[in-house]
């Protein structure tokens, strides 16, 4: 069960614009510790900054410990990982051992969520990786992505998930674990605002399905509108379900998704085009340039922000994270930015076009799409999720 906490100050923060440099300006005052957890961590000069100031953090006796997914930041260059460690920085890699042929359960379990607490008092949970936004192909503009910064009392639950999961991942690697050395007057956070949120997390433990839980449930109560951004979205039957029963009970579904192709798995998103648009489902395609976002709004008072893709990969397989907040005045900050990436960058498909001229895309999509469902199959998991 989601569990909500009140009186927190929740800052939206889109693109890296707007996300690193409160980052490195909370580094910057870290006193105590930082944990800073993330899939793909760039050598480009956004990460090279990154790891300055966590550098500087350690030189002042901070305690800084980076946890980075095998597989997303397999790129790290060692010169990069040499200077953090030396300064006393603690970097681990999530499954760093992943051969191509190997068709093993775990093969796709992935550290995927992007979270950092600093001092215990201030969180950063989102979908952006330590990477430029111009770290795109031929010029593109930014790609779009969302992070939160939280403080108020909801953090003590992120700090406590990313002391766990460094405390597990360590001793998993035959390396000393360590407790916080937050003082714990700091972690009982006092109240800094007004909004109630919720960190939820997907694992492989005790929350499988916690966030999609989440979605099925504000789905499922939804009345008025339901407006989802994400970039990897290939939902399961419960999940597509729960979109069609609410189109039929009158709420406006809209969906934004990415236009470009980055990865050909990304086909299977295709394959559900022609139900949705039948049952009066709105998609538009982001073209613009590369959409990252992995966030929604219901009803104009429930939003989501976090690392979470709908599909099988991150629904099932990864460590994700996502913040939950219930606010109408959130809510509609964020409701009014994913408008502004409809009409800056959206194009719709509308459902005559679709039959008429998409009918090698639908092919495709059926194809790749059971090629999705048998590489679950294969690794033991079901995409009735």
């Amino acid at each position: 069960m989601t569990r909500f906490v009140a009186n927190n100050q929740i800052t939206l923060l889109r693109n890296g614009e707007e996300y690193f440099p409160a980052l490195l300006e909370a580094i910057a005052s870290a006193r105590y510790e930082v944990h800073l957890q993330t899939f793909i961590f760039e050598a480009d000069d956004t990460g090279l900054r990154v790891a300055a100031a966590l550098q500087a953090a350690a030189q002042r006796g901070v305690s800084v410990h980076v946890l980075l997914d095998g597989y997303g930041s397999r790129k790290l260059t060692r010169t990069v990982l040499d200077g953090m460690r030396a300064e006393g920085i603690e970097v681990i890699f999530y499954r760093p051992q992943i051969s191509p042929w190997t068709l093993q359960r775990n093969r796709l379990r992935r550290l995927h969520r992007k979270v950092s607490v600093i001092d215990g008092t201030t969180a950063f949970v989102g979908g952006i990786n330590i990477i430029d936004d111009l770290n795109v192909p031929n010029g593109m503009p930014p790609r779009v992505d969302y992070a939160l910064r939280l403080q108020g009392p909801l953090v003590k639950d992120i700090h406590t998930s990313c002391v766990r999961l460094w405390q597990r991942i360590s001793w998993a690697n035959l390396q000393r674990t360590h407790s916080s050395r937050v003082p714990l007057a700091l972690l009982d956070n006092p109240p800094l605002g007004q909004l109630r949120a919720a960190f939820v997390v997907r694992d492989n433990l005790l929350n499988r399905r916690a966030i999609e839980r989440a979605y099925l449930k504000a789905i499922g109560n939804a009345r008025d509108e339901i407006l989802i951004a994400n970039a990897y979205f290939v939902p399961g039957r419960r999940f597509r379900r729960a979109l069609v029963s609410a189109a039929r009970r009158g709420v406006k579904v809209r969906l934004l998704l990415q236009g470009r192709m980055e990865y050909w798995l990304m086909l299977a998103t295709h394959a559900f085009y022609r139900q949705f648009l039948r049952e009066g489902i709105v998609i538009h395609e982001y073209h613009k340039s590369f959409m990252h976002s992995k966030v929604a709004v219901i009803d104009g008072r429930w939003a989501t922000v976090g690392s979470s893709n709908i599909d099988p990969f991150s629904l099932l397989l990864a460590r994700e994270a996502n913040v939950m907040v219930l606010d109408a005045d959130f809510s509609q900050q964020l409701r009014s930015d994913i408008e502004r990436s409809i009409r800056d960058g959206g194009q719709q498909v509308h459902a005559d076009d679709w039959e008429r001229e998409r009918w090698g895309k639908r092919v495709v999509s059926w194809l790749v799409f059971g090629m999705v469902r048998l590489i679950l199959g294969m690794l033991g998991h079901s995409n009735k999720h």
